[in-house]
């Protein structure tokens, strides 16, 4: 039996702007985003039927049925391309990221999923017309797809390069306080007002600096431990440290590994209970 392998990177929001409330629900948002070289992974093989295995430290408690965005993905490439090519697959999920993290979770195993496909039985499929396609099940899947960084406007899923944020290698230390924090309640709690756009200029950081999160403010009201990471983190030395996404997760940038090796090892000792991972932006 043949296994094929995937990866779920990572998502984080380097900047998330609201603008604006839409009719349809959503709201309109600037967004950079970037991923980190670690996340959850998918092993799938050729079956009779497609089935669905959860695993991990993370997994308990999601569904493994259709609904699941993989299931979902692998059903919508068949129905586009048809089941001659697309065959059966049995997937094993191995949750090694908090669920409702706000860093690409579902979103990013979708994308993994989209991808292994691809790059298995539809190596004919460009990138943009996979986004495409598998971007119509969430906002951030289709910038999971190709898990680089990117500006996303619109529903965040609107994407374009931002070739003057070379960031890949930079040290991440990412932090969570094992508490899931759901979307919805937190941009529906947003309180209306557009304060600006994302800056625009030569310097990297200063753009980062003179951006923001607007989801941080109504998620530290429902998870008040957001805070406290953000001030643990700001206290050890990155040069950069903001919530991602919607919630909960927080992340620190650092200049070299040791001093992201010595934050998270200092985090460890301090806040046993808090979920962290390490790593590198892709």
């Amino acid at each position: 039996m043949t296994l094929f392998h995937e990866t779920g990177w990572a998502k984080i929001n380097l900047a998330l702007h609201v603008r604006a409330r839409r009719a349809d629900g959503y709201h309109e948002i600037e967004t950079l985003f970037a991923f980190v070289d670690g996340g959850d992974a998918i092993a799938a093989a050729v079956s009779d039927a497609d089935d669905l295995t959860i695993e991990g430290p993370f997994g308990d408690g999601l569904s493994a049925g259709a609904d699941n965005l993989v299931l979902r993905v692998l059903a919508l490439l068949r129905d586009r391309y048809g089941a001659a090519r697309v065959p059966p697959l049995a997937v094993r999920l191995t949750k090694t990221l908090p669920v409702a993290a706000g860093i690409g979770g579902g979103s990013a195993d979708a994308a993994a999923m989209a991808r292994l496909v691809r790059a298995h039985f539809l190596p004919d499929v460009g990138d943009a017309a996979l986004a495409r396609l598998v971007g119509t099940l969430g906002a951030d899947i289709a910038a999971c797809v190709a898990s680089a960084t990117c500006l996303g406007v619109g529903t965040g899923a609107e994407l374009s390069p931002v070739p003057e944020l070379a960031l890949g290698g930079t040290p991440v230390l990412l932090v969570n306080p094992r508490a899931p924090v759901a979307t919805g309640p937190v941009f529906a709690a947003w309180d209306g007002t557009d304060r600006g756009p994302l800056f625009t200029g030569a310097d990297l950081r200063a753009q980062l600096f003179a951006a923001r999160n607007d989801l941080q403010r109504p998620a530290i009201a429902q998870c008040p431990a957001i805070a406290d990471i953000l001030t643990e983190l700001g206290g050890l030395g990155p040069w950069l440290a903001r919530m991602s996404g919607s919630g909960a997760t927080c992340f620190a940038l650092f200049d070299a590994p040791a001093e992201r090796n010595a934050a998270a090892a200092a985090i460890a000792v301090r806040h046993p209970g808090w979920w962290q991972m390490t790593g590198a932006l892709r």
